[in-house]
């Protein structure tokens, strides 16, 4: 279903994100994941893009999976670092054929043994606004005849409720996420955040920037130290509350309770954003279903049904 339909059919929308895996064996685990967590009735799930186009065969190969074996709507990652028009025309053509009916549109990271040295203007399209505008024209092109929505995919973007770490200007920030908002977007997904004072903040700015469409909040539990590293490492500024990290200093190292007190953390944010009628609420999954699980269950439901 296009997102413009998803939104106006549901209050509240509830997303989960999944990465390729590497191999035979982990694509069986993933599997096993996506077949408990598609018992909670998202909305749709999302598969990641690699640091520069680097697992393009698998994202793809997982979003048909998913299509192919599950009753739920996969949608596709894609970024414009590291193609030409052409790979990324082909990209969507192939979506187009196998019936995907959205995208999210992406900037995308680059290649991790490249840091500092990748050049951006060597790509076909620099910036996220640039792919968001080349994919809204898709279906006008010859590969765009297969869809048959007329309006073309459905697109989503990337917000950032802390700001964009390449762009400190907070102001600037804005501006460029209107931008990709006037080239055609749909509805954005935001970085995972762990004060939802940011992301209200973050709503009410856009608000005045004249951004209507749908906000979605990003969520991450944690369950271990290691992982909250990995977090502040991946989302490249990610603020850590007081006290949050005092409640994970009180579990001195108890993997257990550490665990406990992401997902309790995760759950009151996922609470206080139904009560503010949030518009979604994404879930970055890391491949697993028992903390995502376990927050449904902390809600007091059983699926995304009740919830919304």
């Amino acid at each position: 279903m296009h997102a413009q339909d998803l939104y106006k059919l549901r209050k509240t929308t509830f997303s989960f994100e999944f990465f390729p895996p590497k191999n035979d064996e982990d694509a069986d685990k993933l599997f096993k994941t996506i077949a408990e967590l598609e018992a909670l009735k998202p909305t749709f799930v999302s598969v990641t893009y690699g640091a520069g186009g680097s697992t393009r065969e698998r994202t793809r190969d997982l979003v048909m999976r998913i299509e192919r074996e599950t009753s739920l709507t996969a949608v596709p990652h894609l970024t414009c670092l590291g193609h030409t028009e052409a790979e990324i025309y082909d990209i969507l053509e192939h979506y187009a054929q196998a019936g995907a009916d959205n995208i999210l549109a992406l900037g995308g990271d680059p290649p991790s043994d490249q840091p500092g040295l990748y050049e951006r203007r060597l790509d076909a399209f620099e910036h996220a606004a640039d792919l968001v505008r080349f994919i809204r024209t898709f279906k006008d092109r010859q590969g765009g005849k297969t869809m048959k929505d007329p309006r073309g995919f459905g697109i989503g973007v990337a917000g950032f409720p802390e700001g964009h770490p390449a762009t400190p200007n907070r102001l600037q920030e804005i501006d460029h996420l209107k931008a990709k908002v006037d080239a055609g977007a749909d509805f954005i997904i935001t970085q995972l955040f762990f004060d939802n004072r940011d992301f209200y903040d973050y709503c009410e700015r856009c608000e005045l920037a004249g951004i209507a469409i749908p906000i979605v909040a990003g969520i991450m539990p944690i369950t271990s130290e290691k992982g909250m590293q990995r977090m502040a490492e991946l989302a490249l500024g990610a603020r850590f509350p007081a006290a949050l990290l005092r409640a994970i200093a009180r579990c001195d190292g108890d993997i257990d309770s550490i665990r406990r007190v992401g997902v309790h953390w995760a759950t009151e944010q996922c609470r206080d954003l139904l009560d503010h009628d949030v518009r979604g609420v994404h879930f970055y999954t890391l491949n697993r279903s028992t903390a995502t699980r376990e927050i449904y269950a902390n809600l007091g439901v059983k699926d995304s049904l009740a919830l919304a």
